[in-house]
């Protein structure tokens, strides 16, 4: 339980950080607002043709007496919906971090150096960055997809599809999300994707407790772009935390400071 409390403190930590640094809030906002449009209107159209996909799924339920017919239906409808939610979740997260790196990039750079003077590199040109994080999200959002096709296909099961799978999905969700945001920070680091899962799931309850209430945050869409900021920030001083990494002393709170300098990784590079 104290792993999952400090996993959500970082949360909010990352939430207050960008509100002391308004300017890094705002710019932060416009690459979620742009891809947020795009999947609205994904969204709107795939809701209008939930009925009719649901139909399409269940012909061997045509002859089934009312109510039970309404009541699957209905049922696989609702987790449907929970299903497209939750790749929807990660995708936006993953889209709007491809769109807005070179931002979110320098805004990590700076919560490192608020927090100890100085910020790590990789040492890798900036195409080999945005190489190796297309590369990356293109994994992650493949596995979701298939976590997402397994949720669909045991939300047939009667009463767990409709209880436990959806408090599931959730749960990896979390995960995902805390996988992703972590990303730009651990790759300054030099721990690429293999290398991530394998800490994130050495502290399992502490990656939950950073990722599961974005995940339920970001159900709503226009919290979620107000929210992406913070979450940057604040899987940069989960990762801190992940790294074993002190704080320096005379932190700075306004977070203007302009110094970088190289920070030699200390962990193991995957892959």
């Amino acid at each position: 339980m104290r792993d999952l409390a400090a996993g959500f403190g970082y949360m909010v930590k990352g939430q207050r950080w960008v509100a002391r640094h308004g300017r890094w809030w705002g710019f932060g906002m416009i690459p979620a607002l742009i891809t947020l449009v795009g999947y609205a209107a994904a969204l709107v159209a795939l809701f209008f043709w939930t009925d009719d996909i649901i139909d399409w799924a269940t012909p061997f339920a045509d002859g089934w007496p009312s109510p039970w017919l309404d009541v699957f239906r209905g049922a696989l409808a609702v987790l449907f919906v929970g299903i497209c939610l939750f790749l929807a979740i990660l995708t936006f997260t993953a889209v709007t971090l491809l769109v807005g790196q070179p931002f979110y990039e320098s805004l990590s750079e700076q919560v490192d150096i608020s927090e100890g003077g100085t910020a790590p590199e990789s040492g890798l040109p900036l195409w080999r960055e945005l190489w190796i994080g297309l590369r990356e999200a293109i994994g992650l959002l493949l596995r979701a997809a298939i976590w997402g096709a397994l949720f669909f296909a045991l939300g047939f099961v009667p009463v767990i599809g409709q209880t436990v799978i959806p408090v599931l999905a959730f749960c990896v969700t979390g995960f995902f999300l805390t996988e992703e945001l972590t990303s730009i920070a651990l790759l300054r680091r030099g721990v690429l994707l293999k290398e991530r899962r394998r800490l994130l799931k050495g502290r399992r309850m502490f990656t939950l407790g950073f990722g599961v209430p974005l995940a339920l945050a970001f159900l709503l869409p226009l919290v979620a772009v107000f929210l992406m900021p913070g979450a940057v920030a604040g899987a940069t001083l989960f990762t801190r935390d992940l790294m074993g990494e002190e704080a320096r002393a005379d932190d700075d709170e306004d977070g203007d400071d302009d110094r970088m300098a190289h920070y030699p990784s200390s962990s193991p590079s995957a892959g």
